[in-house]
């Protein structure tokens, strides 16, 4: 298995594995029984979107066409430019 998604969280994770399972590559989300245990502290790193290793190259194909964290700039914000960066800002 090969991790092809590190998630913010088990929603973010859900929403790519249910997209891969879509496109017909079967998808796990690693360290979803983990999360129960932190409580109201923020730990990063446990959860992830993981895939066959013959599926990986499509996952990550089909991962980059979602276009995760664009969202303001697909929404035409006009001070947030195509990368979501702040428009003007050479970064």
């Amino acid at each position: 298995m090969r991790t092809v998604y590190d998630a913010a969280n088990l929603i973010d994770a859900h929403l790519v594995k249910h997209a891969l399972e879509d496109a017909g590559i079967p998808a796990f989300v690693r360290g979803e029984a983990l999360t129960g245990g932190i409580g109201e502290l923020g730990v990063f790193g446990l959860v992830a979107v993981m895939v066959a290793d013959a599926a990986e190259p499509e996952a990550r194909a089909l991962i980059a066409q979602l276009q995760l964290g664009q969202a303001a700039a697909a929404d035409g914000d006009p001070d947030v430019d195509a990368d979501g960066l702040p428009a003007g800002d050479p970064a």
